[in-house]
């Protein structure tokens, strides 16, 4: 059993990275599995091919419709079996997602929930994978203080590469647990570039090649999961993922 969580900044490729990655732990049958989105732009669904009756925050939004309170002492037990409405349950793959802010500045409330059930939620399946908001908000919000791999997707810019040193801190300072932390390139990242992440304090693994298929299936909204198996995105992603774990 693993959790993954796959970071980086916007536009990067995280989120057809998980994607990927879900299409190829359903090829190799690690199964069940649990796909978290904690991205509030909501894209991981519909890139694995999900229409989400629910989201968290969705939840949320209706407790305060109906009249709940959030200042009461513990409005989170009241909540957690409802969280669990917004689990889409799949023969393949199991998916929440966070949503959008239920409200202005402030995630605490969705990411407490996500929290709160999460140590439970996924003794449940093989793999988790998480797909993390742009920059370090995941690590910020700590949904999760274990973590088996953390895969940070990078673009060529030099943000991209300060951001690492934000990443190290932070899981220092906030005692995060996890076993590797894993470089990868994105699409767009040139070969050239990889010298320069091998000098980096984590390890740089390979990067995920470009596919105009991948392009075209995000744009028409069409599941990643349905890529030919001979996409180079898809093979490069497998040759990644079978260095860590095969």
């Amino acid at each position: 059993m693993s959790n993954i969580v796959s970071m980086g900044r916007g536009g990067t490729g995280k989120t057809s990275f998980i994607a990927l990655l879900t299409k190829y732990f359903i090829e190799i049958d690690e199964r069940p599995l649990l796909l978290v989105d904690a991205d509030p732009d909501q894209s991981l669904a519909e890139m694995v091919g999900v229409k989400l009756e629910k989201t968290i925050s969705e939840i949320l939004y209706e407790f305060l419709e109906e009249g709940g309170n959030i200042t009461e002492a513990s409005p989170l037990e009241r909540l957690e079996p409802r969280v669990l409405e917004s689990l889409y349950e799949g023969k393949q793959f199991d998916l929440m997602a966070i949503g959008t802010k239920w409200k202005e500045g402030c995630y605490c409330l969705p990411n407490d929930l996500l929290k709160k059930i999460f140590p439970t939620l996924i003794k449940n399946y093989e793999h988790t994978l998480i797909d993390s908001p742009a920059g370090l908000e995941h690590l910020n919000r700590r949904v999760t203080s274990e973590v088996d791999y953390i895969f940070d997707i990078l673009n060529p810019s030099k943000k991209s590469f300060e951001h690492l040193k934000r990443v190290h801190r932070i899981l220092e300072e906030l005692s995060i647990k996890y076993k590797k932390l894993y470089l990868v390139g994105g699409y767009n990242f040139p070969d050239h570039l990889s010298k320069r992440a091998k000098e980096t304090e984590f390890e740089y693994i390979g990067k995920v090649d470009y596919d105009k298929n991948v392009e075209s299936f995000v744009l028409e909204g069409k599941s990643l999961l349905d890529l030919p198996d001979s996409s180079p995105a898809y093979l490069s992603v497998k040759e990644i993922i079978d260095k860590i774990i095969r």
